[in-house]
């Protein structure tokens, strides 16, 4: 496992993927802000089902997030479209909704960044979000990651385009934490 100061990454066990697909995918405003494409109802035995974890895919590592604190599942943690020739990956995060607004996505970040820059060996991390999703952003800039562009209507959301904000952390500006 993986440590911050508050949360722990882990292997995503069998017993995540009900909880997640209940309280992340279930919640459909939230799944449709956070994924690329629309919602659609998926049961949780699909094939489809977004929480199981393929362990063949070497380009994305996907985590579950607990409490370090009694080891509570809060979330999922991602890096994905991870490029081991130009040294590059994405960061994605989801927070059940009990677990927002508590500080915890400042942490996941900075793991994630561990894991990316030391473990993986990666040069840059990189973030999209939805221009109005405050807590991503906090949480990435309070890890360094810096603004680098605005995506235009870039994401089609419960009915509108929405901007996306890109931010880009270079390994030579992270100021790593006692991570890991």
């Amino acid at each position: 496992m993986l440590k911050g100061s508050k949360v722990g990454l882990r292997a995503r066990h069998e017993d995540d993927i009900p909880i997640l697909q209940a309280e992340l995918y279930g919640d459909v405003v939230y799944q449709s802000r956070a994924d690329d494409g629309p919602w659609r109802p998926i049961t949780s035995g699909s094939g489809d089902a977004p929480y199981v974890v393929d362990d063949t895919e070497v380009r994305h590592a996907p985590f579950s997030v607990v409490e370090l604190d009694g080891g509570t599942l809060i979330g999922v943690a991602s890096l994905w479209d991870i490029d081991n020739h130009n040294r590059s990956a994405h960061i994605g995060i989801g927070l059940l909704p009990s677990s927002r607004g508590k500080g915890y996505g400042t942490d996941v970040v900075a793991v994630l960044c561990h894991y990316g820059f030391v473990v993986r060996g990666l040069h840059r991390l990189q973030i999209e979000t939805l221009s109005d999703n405050v807590a991503m952003l906090t949480a990435a800039e309070r890890n360094g990651f810096v603004r680098e562009g605005v995506l235009r209507s870039n994401a089609w959301v419960m009915g509108e385009f929405l901007d996306e904000v890109l931010l880009g952390l270079l390994v030579q500006d992270w100021k790593p934490d006692s991570t890991g």
